[in-house]
């Protein structure tokens, strides 16, 4: 899974320095594509459940599950792009959200509170803590900030199949679920709204949106807990 998770690190360095004014999200594919193979491995979301590519790619109210194409990416864009890669029977998956040009203080705030609500998420994968703490430290962070968090789509576990129990909710009470225990792997990914926690899917059954137009931020890391603590083994810090 160390070997999966810094296949999918290093595509999302190679999405860093692609994403620009101009770029297509197609192109944006075929990069993520070439990367992913380039280290023997197989793109886990190509053909799931019948996805028709290896990244989704998602622009500003789009929440998650944008098909890649034709779109270009205009001044001022966020993109949120998700990526899971499959090698030698096991996967890694993460998701980062990139501005194109110049953005709006809005977008930078919610690509920062966002972020950082994952990093309190991944704090609080501790041995003995309980799954919902998880839950409660990315609701009530980004509620103090005056976002919201999706609530239709959640994290997961990760290993053999790239979504397995439990399933990680980025909002909930503390103190409840399964204890957290070493050799469990999370994919904590909170979705974050500026507007409306509501969403809804569009007519191509893949690309979800926020209900009133707003702008979505995403950040996931694949996480592991040990003997000796957490191990993102997505981090693009490990390349």
């Amino acid at each position: 899974m160390r070997e999966a998770g810094k296949i999918v690190a290093e595509v999302h360095h190679e999405m860093e320095k692609a994403v620009e004014v101009g770029v297509t999200t197609g192109k944006l594919d075929k990069i993520a594509e070439k990367c992913i193979r380039r280290y023997g491995a197989e793109p886990a979301f190509l053909g799931y459940h019948n996805f028709p590519a290896s990244i989704c790619a998602s622009i500003n109210n789009e929440v998650v599950h944008g098909i890649p194409g034709l779109r270009k990416l205009k001044e001022g864009d966020i993109i949120s792009i998700d990526v899971g890669a499959r090698l030698k029977g096991y996967y890694g998956d993460a998701a980062a959200t990139y501005a194109a040009g110049e953005i709006s203080a809005q977008a930078q705030k919610l690509m920062d509170v966002t972020r950082a609500s994952l990093q309190r998420a991944i704090d609080e994968m501790q041995s003995g803590k309980r799954l919902s703490d998880i839950s409660y430290a990315v609701q009530s962070y980004v509620e103090e900030q005056s976002f919201s968090v999706v609530r239709n789509y959640v994290g997961h576990g990760i290993g053999e199949d790239m979504h397995e129990e439990p399933q990680v909710p980025n909002f909930g009470l503390p103190g409840r679920g399964p204890t957290l225990q070493p050799g469990i792997v999370l994919a904590i990914e909170p979705m974050v709204n500026a507007g409306s926690w509501e969403v809804e899917v569009l007519d191509d059954q893949w690309t979800v949106v926020t209900s009133d137009g707003s702008l979505s931020a995403h950040f996931e890391h694949t996480v592991a807990l040990g003997n000796n603590g957490t191990e993102i083994l997505t981090s693009t810090d490990l390349l």
